[in-house]
């Protein structure tokens, strides 16, 4: 892959992709097929280093579930992809995958990953991909401003690097680092986990040409409770519980499945889920709490037709003991102590008041949420470029002629689960062949 000069004689570009994520990698080769001459700039020394990480490096590429459902995993937000997704959905890109040589495997919940399970793999199988399709990489390449005249994005700046004496850089000095180009594509990423270089230059850039951005926040992010308790338990994960996010008294929304326990908070799955609302819960000054239901799959009767039972066949042994068959050990002395009740007290001495706290706590656990974490450990950003100035046929603006926009920049966030990756490489799909057929490069698409 070769690397583009930054100044002195400098060429031009059909189409401009600022960032080589998974959404800019993609765009890019789409634009380079279609016959134009494609560039990525790249901030940091390599790119994909965020989809090189995803998945806890395993890369949650997409998930088999309907489209439907696809969506609604996006919330209020969803419908906008629903054009991109008929274009470029599961099906396709796991087609796609398959021709680059990354077999892939589903798992629970629908999942897919790589077969291999290595992120670095799908980020290798991108790079040589691009590479082979003719597209110029040049990297350490951060975008300053996007040029814009009359209306229209000609091109975008960057910082002029000096060369090392006696030797020519991808930037010379006396290099003011402009690329012209007919068309560009924003596919920065978010905010999230910014030692990757999301950073959110691309909020930035799209709103210096005149572009609204939803306030950006952390969203699959865990969250942080007050007192003890979580530190207490920190280390155990729980399966199959039930989790009920409540704002201001008033539940909200629920999920049931894994969630964790940590030095400051809740984590997991289903509390990762959750945070988006609790996170604009917290921004909006509203008291929010999470209530884990241990043993969603009883009722209170029936909950308490079980208590009765080992209450009764362990009549003469202490509560800390019967309890090992309901909960973790860790959770027990927990239990007691917010039940108020006595670990030493004997199962046939446990009095009907003490069996009522004892079954409401394991179906209500709360835990006031105090905050969130930073954008650095959260999985993805909430907010971005508004989606009523973007055309979700196409994802070109619908304020600067030539401009586009790809990936975590936009205003959609989804659920866990590959939903995020998956609008990533849609939207770069969509981006990089609509840019190259704007500069007057088509061929039909598939």
């Amino acid at each position: 892959m070769t690397r583009g000069p930054l100044g002195g004689q400098r060429p031009d570009y059909e189409v401009i992709v600022v960032g080589g994520g998974a959404a800019g990698l993609m765009a890019a080769g789409q634009a380079a097929l279609q016959g134009a001459k494609t560039l990525i700039l790249e901030k940091m020394k390599s790119p994909g280093r965020k989809l090189g990480i995803t998945g806890k490096g395993r890369c949650n590429l997409t998930n088999v579930t309907s489209l439907p459902d696809f969506l609604a995993h996006f919330g209020g937000n969803g419908r906008f992809l629903r054009q991109t997704f008929s274009r470029f959905f599961t099906f396709e890109l796991l087609a796609f995958l398959s021709e680059l040589g990354v077999p892939t495997m589903t798992e629970r919940g629908g999942r897919v990953f790589p077969a291999s399970g290595r992120a670095q793999d799908v980020v290798a199988a991108l790079l040589d991909w691009v590479r082979r399709s003719g597209v110029t990489l040049v990297t350490a390449a951060p975008v300053e401003r996007l040029v814009v005249q009359v209306g229209r994005v000609v091109g975008v700046q960057v910082p002029p690097v000096p060369s090392e004496p006696g030797k020519r850089g991808d930037r010379e000095a006396s290099g003011h680092g402009m690329f012209r180009g007919r068309a560009v594509i924003v596919a920065t990423g978010g905010a999230s986990y910014p030692a990757t270089g999301s950073t959110g230059d691309g909020y930035r850039l799209a709103q210096s040409v005149g572009h609204t951005i939803v306030p950006i926040r952390p969203a699959l992010v865990p969250l942080e409770t007050d007192g003890d308790v979580a530190s207490r338990l920190q280390g155990l994960s729980l399966r199959n519980v039930t989790a009920r996010l409540h704002l201001d008294g008033k539940k909200v929304a629920e999920l049931l499945g894994e969630m964790l326990f940590t030095h400051f908070g809740l984590s997991g799955p289903i509390i990762l889920t959750l945070s988006k609302r609790a996170v604009d819960g917290l921004r909006q000054g509203k008291e929010v709490t999470i209530s884990l239901d241990l043993k969603p799959a009883l009722d209170e009767r029936k909950l308490d037709e079980r208590l009765l039972r080992d209450l009764s066949a362990h009549r003469k042994q202490q509560l800390r003991t019967i309890l090992k068959g309901l909960l973790p050990r860790t959770l027990i002395p927990i239990c007691l102590e917010l039940a108020d009740i006595s670990p030493d007290t004997l199962g046939g001495e446990l009095t009907a008041k003490e069996r009522r706290r004892l079954r409401l706590w394991l179906k209500d656990f709360r835990h006031r949420v105090t905050g969130y974490r930073p954008f650095t450990e959260a999985i993805i950003t909430a907010g971005g470029v508004n989606l009523r100035e973007v055309d979700p046929r196409t994802m070109a603006s619908r304020l600067t002629q030539g401009l586009y926009f790809a990936g975590e920049v936009l205003d959609v966030d989804g659920d866990t689960g590959g939903y995020n990756l998956q609008a990533a490489f849609s939207t770069g799909w969509v981006a990089g062949r609509a840019a190259a057929e704007q500069t007057g490069c088509r061929k039909e698409w598939e």
